[in-house]
């Protein structure tokens, strides 16, 4: 719908603030592009080193925090629910990535860490995966541009994290 939609009558809910034509095509092109590159990342990871995107994602996570993170702590800094963080690391954990052990902190939370073998795929698969990011966006616009893109996904991050304080990590 757009913003020249007819008014729904007396006793309607307030009008929805529609989005005009410019906005609904950025809207659409974000969307788009956003799957589209999130396919095309898990797509060449996939085939060349046999992680999904979401792994790799974990892989990086635990290896900037030192090889551990509590698994809470995993799902925050991904913006995934718990079980799903949970059911990867499963697979993860059989493949010999990472291993899961009790905190030694508090006794009751549980560790990811990352194995030798994990890091040895991660730094196997970074330089495919960073010149894919590369290739299919970084490349495709101007310093400038991408500057402004990054203070736009800042924007919807520090509203929705604020929204949901319980995700306090970032990318």
């Amino acid at each position: 719908m757009t913003q020249d939609s007819p008014d729904l009558g007396p006793g309607s809910s307030p009008e929805p603030r529609w989005l005009d034509a410019g906005q609904q095509k950025v809207w659409r092109s974000y969307l788009l592009g956003s799957t589209l590159l999130q396919d095309r990342i898990d797509e060449d990871l996939r085939r060349s080193h046999g992680l999904s995107g979401v792994e790799y994602e974990i892989l990086v996570r635990l290896s900037e925090a030192e090889g551990r993170l509590r698994m809470a702590q995993l799902a925050s800094s991904l913006a995934h629910s718990r079980s799903r963080v949970t059911h990867t690391v499963k697979r993860m954990e059989a493949a010999g990535l990472v291993q899961r052990c009790g905190s030694q902190e508090d006794r009751r939370g549980v560790v990811c860490q990352l194995t030798d073998h994990g890091y040895a795929r991660l730094v196997a698969a970074a330089p495919g995966h960073v010149e894919t990011v590369r290739s299919a966006l970084i490349d495709l616009v101007s310093p400038e541009d991408l500057a402004a893109f990054g203070r736009v996904m800042d924007a919807v991050c520090d509203r929705l994290i604020s929204a949901h304080p319980e995700r306090e990590l970032r990318a």
